[in-house]
C-alpha cells in the first residue's frame, strides 16, 4: 500500500509544473512582485518533488518502472527548480 501512495504522489507530482502555463495567461501573472514569487513557489515545488521522488525510490524502495520514470522527470524538474533560483540571484548570470 506504501508503495502505491508513494507513486501516486510522484505521479502527481509530473503534472503540478504544467500549471503555470494557464497562470501565466494572466495579466497580473506578469507583473513583477507576483511573477518573481509564482516562479520561487513553483521552484520550490520542483525541487521537494525532485528530493521526495529520489527518497521514495531508494529508502521507500519503490522500484518499479513507472516509478523509475518519475524518477527521471522529477530529477530534471529538480534541477529545472534549482537553476531557477539560481538565475534570481542578483549578479550570478551576468
Amino acid at each position: 500500500m506504501k508503495e502505491k501512495i508513494m507513486t501516486f504522489i510522484s505521479t502527481l507530482m509530473l503534472f503540478i509544473p504544467w500549471t503555470i502555463l494557464p497562470l501565466r495567461t494572466f495579466p497580473w501573472a506578469l507583473e513583477s512582485p507576483a511573477a518573481e514569487i509564482m516562479i520561487s513557489c513553483y521552484a520550490a515545488f520542483m525541487i521537494f518533488s525532485g528530493i521526495f521522488t529520489i527518497l521514495a525510490y531508494t529508502s521507500g524502495r519503490v522500484q518499479h518502472t513507472w516509478m523509475k520514470f518519475c524518477l527521471i522527470v522529477n530529477g530534471v524538474y529538480m534541477i529545472g527548480g534549482i537553476a531557477a533560483f539560481l538565475m534570481m540571484i542578483p549578479g550570478f548570470c551576468s
